[in-house]
């Protein structure tokens, strides 16, 4: 891999990027960067979301553009209000101290704002075929004098049924311009284009392992799907600094997973298409600002984003395709840093991972999810460091001749624990993990049982493996889905397993605690139980 001083771009621009953190170009920003500067041709390009083709194709066009000009002179159409909005964004921090107006223009946003801008003078703008046309239509925006013009996820916008207004917009610009066109696929509607459009051009195109993330390791989970949800957490908790996006299928799925991870105290948001332009903007801006660190997000919500240092990206659900999950790992691992993708896979679909793996030429290995031992010995490690980091910074006085008074009345130890417990409550609770089974999930030869005790009688997931264990010398290995409702709770167990908890509990009625066969009307009742209570 080159370094940015080589591509030709101003101190100025390397000052950019070193500020913002880009320590080496990626492949597509090597090759196009250059041949936009020093060249004279148009350019095709082959890139994958997330391989950093806004820069590809924003910092030469910054750097070629003049200051102060009276006309629009650069145009980027791309096909989501979110990826217009996004690389705006991008070109404006990478302007430096050029001056140069760059604004995004999309359906959704009030008009008479983009009007105000429009008649202040802008260099580059950023739109929606749509709302480009629009104001082509309504005179307010000329295209008659710009210097470049790029389709940004051109394949998106073919999909998306917006090429004949790109094909009115290309009509009215300049004739001179040069036009960069970027794609992941190039199906032959889109060399047509370039073909008609395009004069003298050369195609840019990243080879196949690099459009899948080589800097991402790629791992998957084969979880029952019951137990995606408990998976996530342990992922989450694991790691020191989760940034990360976790993609649905659906907006259910998402607002679901979404409220579960709120109400387990974890700063997320969810992002789907049934939202207002606006609430999905905020959330996108939160979530840039890691005001939440967890953005669940469906694949048509998350098109177009483009955040750096997202650390992990987790496939909740298989995507539908192998380029659906490309463009989804492509989120993380960007500007030379290191990024974990991690799909959860059920038994049943093992299979269409494996075509996903042989489609995109990758290896994604299977792993084991973090055991709950070494999350609570990692969560333990994070309060060491934070209480180190307390005792060095500054204190008022007042605390300090409380903490002298304290100590004077009570041990030092018994002082320390009980703030510990206070300040950080349930954080350590073994409990707070539900069970989860890995591996091929085979539910025959089990039996569901009904246990005549729940939460209201203190019943946890971990009180109860640890009653069949100590009482019934069953390994907690066996013991699956367990659910826990109010006044009664389930398990699952093996046939051989299941006689043997059932034969003590009948023994040992007396004891309070008892256990038998689930019957189909006890789940029904279970469920009707849990819908009014909602």
């Amino acid at each position: 891999m080159g370094s940015f001083e080589k591509l030709g771009l101003s101190q100025d621009t390397l000052g950019v990027l070193k500020r913002k953190g880009f320590e080496e170009p990626t492949p597509i920003q090597e090759k196009a960067i250059p041949a936009v500067l020093l060249g004279k041709k148009d350019i095709v390009g082959q890139a994958q979301t997330g391989t950093g083709k806004t820069a590809a194709f924003g910092l030469p066009i910054i750097e070629l553009l003049k200051e102060k000009s009276k006309a629009v002179q650069a145009i980027v159409l791309a096909p989501t209000r979110e990826l217009a909005i996004q690389v705006a964004e991008e070109m404006h921090s990478l302007k430096g101290k050029k001056k140069l107006s760059i604004i995004p223009i999309y359906g959704g946003q009030s008009i008479d704002l983009q009007l105000r801008r429009l008649r202040k003078g802008v260099d580059i703008v950023v739109g929606t075929p749509g709302r480009v046309l629009d104001h082509l239509k309504r005179r307010t925006l000329k295209l008659d004098q710009i210097s470049f013009m790029v389709l940004d996820e051109a394949d998106e916008m073919l999909n998306m049924g917006f090429f004949e207004d790109v094909k009115a917009i290309m009509d009215q610009t300049s004739q001179d311009k040069r036009v960069m066109l970027f794609s992941a696929t190039m199906p032959n509607e889109i060399m047509q284009i370039s073909k008609k459009y395009m004069k003298d051009y050369e195609i840019l195109k990243v080879v196949s392992d690099q459009l899948t993330g080589s800097r991402t390791d790629q791992l998957y989970f084969e979880v029952a799907a019951q137990d995606k949800f408990e998976s996530l957490c342990r992922i989450i908790d694991i790691e020191d600094n989760f940034y990360g996006l976790v993609f649905c299928r659906t907006k259910i799925d998402v607002d679901k997973v979404a409220n579960h991870l709120m109400e387990r105290g974890y700063d997320s948001a969810a992002l789907h298409g049934d939202m207002s332009q606006t609430l999905r903007e905020r959330i996108l801006n939160k979530f840039k600002k890691r005001q939440v660190n967890i953005l669940v997000a469906t694949d048509v919500a998350a098109r177009g984003i483009d955040v750096q240092d997202i650390s992990h990206v987790i496939n909740f659900a298989l995507p539908q395709d192998s380029e659906s999950y490309v463009h989804r790992i492509g989120r993380t691992g960007r500007a030379g840093k290191e990024g974990v993708a991690i799909t959860f896979v059920t038994p049943e679909e093992y299979r269409k991972l494996k075509v996903i793996t042989r489609k995109v030429k990758t290896d994604i290995r299977k792993a084991k999810l973090p055991k709950v031992s070494d999350i609570i010995e990692s969560k333990r490690k994070k309060i060491k460091t934070q209480l180190g980091e307390i005792v060095r910074s500054d204190r008022k006085q007042e605390y300090t001749d409380l903490a002298q008074e304290l100590l004077k009345e009570n041990d030092s130890q018994e002082i320390l624990g009980a703030l510990l417990q206070h300040t950080f409550q349930g954080v350590l609770d073994v409990s707070s993990y539900a069970l989860v089974e890995e591996g091929v999930v085979d539910r025959k030869g089990k039996t569901r049982l009904f246990v005549q005790q729940g939460k209201d009688n203190g019943l946890t997931n971990a009180k109860l493996v640890k009653i069949i264990v100590d009482k019934c010398s069953i390994t907690s290995e066996k013991i699956r889905d367990i659910q826990i409702f109010d006044r009664f709770a389930f398990v699952t167990l093996p046939f051989h397993e299941a006689e043997t908890v059932l034969s003590f509990f009948k023994r040992n009625r007396q004891s309070g605690f008892y256990i038998t066969k689930a019957k189909q009307d006890r789940t029904r009742t279970s469920a009707r139980t849990r819908t009014r209570r909602r």
